[in-house]
């Protein structure tokens, strides 16, 4: 039996209903929704850690989520595993027609654009270019992928100066707001900007801002040390 034939038999056996585990019967797809990005991200855990031991098994933790959720799709009738990987295969070929077709794309600047555009022919005519970014995603990122797709749409990203500019404009205003004042628009104009700054200097905001979450630590840590 191939590992993945194991993976799904398995998966398929928890939620039998005649034997199975009484918490995989319970969950839905809403209840185990969170475990999967959780999962994405001690991926991304692993992989800045250098930790390949690790790395394997978090992949391995996000595979069964994807198990997870084909297994109570196929109790509904409304996919399988098989579908799931059909689907991401179809995708992958469409979205490399200088691979699998007869399409010429010398770059990966190239190759970004044509899979943005084969993304926005899947979305639909009616789809205008900031539709489907996921609201679920964290709102740096969130806010960065907007940025991107307005970009690319033709709206003028601002340079590292300009970004810079409208960081110390929403500063200022936060320095001459009154006692009760409800800042969390202008708090929230801030932190879009920063994300534009960092764009401009070619910076990914999630990175910088971890690298200081890391920093910040470290500084607290040695605080501790010290007493």
């Amino acid at each position: 039996m191939a590992p993945i034939e194991k993976l799904l038999e398995i998966m398929a056996r928890l939620r039998d209903p005649e034997g199975g585990c009484a918490w995989d019967l319970e969950q839905r797809f809403e209840t185990i929704a969170p475990y999967a990005i959780e999962e994405a991200y001690e991926v991304e855990d692993a992989i800045r850690r250098g930790d390949l031991e690790g790395l394997r098994d978090e992949l391995g933790d996000l595979l069964l989520q994807v198990a997870f959720h084909s297994q109570m799709a196929k109790e509904s009738g409304a996919f399988d595993f098989g579908d799931v990987v059909e689907s991401i295969c179809d995708k992958m070929i469409r979205r490399h027609p200088n691979v699998f077709g007869d399409a010429t794309i010398e770059t990966a600047r190239e190759q970004v654009a044509a899979w943005e555009e084969s993304k926005a022919r899947e979305r639909g005519a009616a789809a205008g270019p900031l539709d489907g970014v996921p609201l679920g995603l964290p709102a740096l990122l969130r806010a960065e992928k907007l940025q991107r797709r307005a970009a690319r749409a033709g709206f003028p990203a601002p340079g590292a100066e300009a970004a810079a500019a409208a960081i110390d404009e929403r500063l200022a205003e936060l320095r001459s707001a009154q006692p009760g004042d409800d800042s969390r628009g202008v708090v929230g104009d801030l932190l879009f900007a920063a994300v534009a700054l960092a764009r401009a200097l070619d910076l990914e905001p999630e990175a910088c801002l971890r690298d200081a979450n890391s920093r910040f630590e470290a500084l607290f840590a040695r605080r501790d040390e010290n007493g």
